[in-house]
């Protein structure tokens, strides 16, 4: 002897209930919008001007360069990796270690890129900044 509660019916639920998943996207969203407006804070301040000279002059930024035929130049003067390695090394020897100043065409490899990230690493030169078209 068997007991059946409700309809007979064996096809079971067809739709998913979204409901969840649309209360978990409005808290996501709830936290972005409060984090957005923390992190950019809308109160306007005037920042203090000092008449201060600068101490120690900043570095000066090396510029190097990668052209879509994987020739590497320091500042205009085309070099070979090796020859990259040895001005690294002679510049991470100064007191204040330079900038260096990354300027790879797009159509420049990846394996460049990463052969003279690599080599300035191994100089113990860490400021690489990539410069970019606006």
């Amino acid at each position: 002897m068997a007991f059946q509660l409700g309809e007979d019916n064996d096809t079971g639920m067809t739709e998913m209930n979204l409901i969840p998943l649309i209360d978990i996207m409005l808290v996501l969203m709830i936290i972005f919008l409060v984090t957005a407006t923390v992190a950019n804070p809308s109160i306007p301040l005037t920042l203090p001007k000092t008449t201060a000279d600068i101490i120690d002059p900043p570095p000066q930024a090396i510029q190097v360069s990668i052209n879509a035929n994987g020739e590497v130049a320091w500042d205009d003067q085309i070099i070979t990796l090796d020859e990259l390695q040895n001005r690294f090394d002679k510049a991470s020897k100064e007191a204040r270690q330079p900038t260096i100043i990354l300027k790879a065409d797009k159509e420049s490899r990846y394996d460049t890129v990463a052969q003279v990230m690599s080599r300035a690493s191994e100089a113990g030169l860490a400021d690489i900044a990539f410069a970019t078209d606006n």
